[in-house]
């Protein structure tokens, strides 16, 4: 965790110096001895390089991979779904020896890519591996947005707790599932009646969606919404359309405060630590690393990986400013509540989670 912290870190400071390349290719790395002629190239999903998310972790990733074995990396930014296609043809045409999709939106068009340049080697974030050329990595959310809605259940003192979505994929709507019940399982186990407002996994048409990962006007708005109602912990699952609620949260004066996801908040978007009670990560910056790291020295990438609590792809990030708030008891817990997880005691029932979990 703390080598993803640092990767995470890396990424928010490095976002900064990039954000304003558009969708100009970055070079980057050439960083470690006997550089490598491998060169590996990340299409951005729409919420930039720069959204403190999961763009920002793959390029973490990416980066730290090219200090570590020489490889070039660059990326080109899509601003729009249309910008998929060719952006990833652009980068087969200049011989990228890795393309990396990021996100589940970019899964069709990185599968026909796929199919059409058999012998091209291709990575995504958020999808599974299809066509047999195509590496995948995911993430089974779930599992630690249960804890966190356990957690956000313990620490309401109105009752009411909130989370909303980018949009309605299941790279979305899984943290979506596990925070809803882990709030459930709260009520159960405490003879309690803690509300969930913007999400009912029975009914998730009736959810609440930004429709945007970038529009952080929309996110202050829904959350001022959840706010209004009496919503005193928000989880915003949206990748920069979170920072709306984060700056909702941060006009309450102490009164709300926010989970985030992807990444440490407190790493990767500073200026809100002081409403982030905890974030629900995802080991993307290392996944992807990793998988850089293994195409460039020449190994084969076969299957696909799948994070989880129990290999720490995903989990709770420290509570930093909250850390004195939050009981021991309740700590306690919630690492209780981890293993049991891992060990199958308790069963997420969450239809959005990866087949292979």
């Amino acid at each position: 965790m703390a080598k993803l912290m640092r990767l995470v870190a890396g990424a928010a400071g490095l976002a900064l110096v990039i954000a304003g390349c558009g969708s100009a290719p970055e070079e980057g790395g050439g960083g470690a001895a006997g550089a490598s002629d491998f060169s590996a190239c990340m299409v951005t999903d729409t919420g930039g390089i720069d959204d403190r998310s999961f763009n920002a972790a793959s390029w973490a990733g990416m980066q730290a991979a090219s200090k570590s074995t020489g490889a070039k990396v660059q990326y080109v930014a899509s601003s729009s779904e249309n910008d998929y296609v060719p952006n990833i043809n652009r980068l087969i045409s200049q011989k990228c020896d890795l393309v990396v999709a990021v996100g589940g939106l970019m899964a069709e068009a990185t599968g026909q890519a796929a199919k059409s340049n058999p012998n091209q080697k291709f990575a995504i974030v958020d999808s599974v591996s299809v066509p047999p050329n195509v590496y995948g990595m995911e993430f089974n959310t779930a599992q630690s947005s249960f804890q966190a809605g356990y957690l956000a259940a313990a620490m309401s003192k109105s009752g009411k707790v909130a989370t909303f979505g980018g949009l309605p994929i299941q790279p979305v709507t899984i943290f979506m599932d596990g925070f809803y019940e882990g709030v459930q399982y709260y009520n159960k186990q405490k003879n309690k009646k803690v509300e969930v407002l913007g999400w009912n996994e029975a009914n998730p048409k009736s959810g609440s969606m930004a429709n945007s990962f970038t529009d952080q006007g929309a996110g202050k708005r829904i959350a001022s919404n959840f706010i209004q109602q009496g919503a005193d912990i928000i989880f915003p699952v949206a990748g920069g359309t979170g920072l709306g609620a984060a700056a909702a949260a941060k006009e309450s004066n102490g009164k709300v405060s926010v989970i985030w996801v992807d990444t440490d908040g407190c790493e990767s978007a500073s200026q809100y630590c002081d409403v982030f009670l905890t974030s629900v990560t995802k080991g993307i910056a290392s996944a992807v690393q990793t998988t850089v790291e293994t195409a460039a020295k020449g190994q084969q990438l076969t299957g696909s990986y799948l994070g989880t609590l129990q290999n720490g792809g995903t989990g709770l990030a420290p509570f930093h400013q909250f850390d004195s708030k939050v009981p021991a008891e309740l700590k306690a817990e919630l690492e209780q509540i981890k293993q049991d997880i891992i060990a199958g005691k308790i069963k997420i029932t969450s239809p959005n989670q990866p087949k292979s979990s």
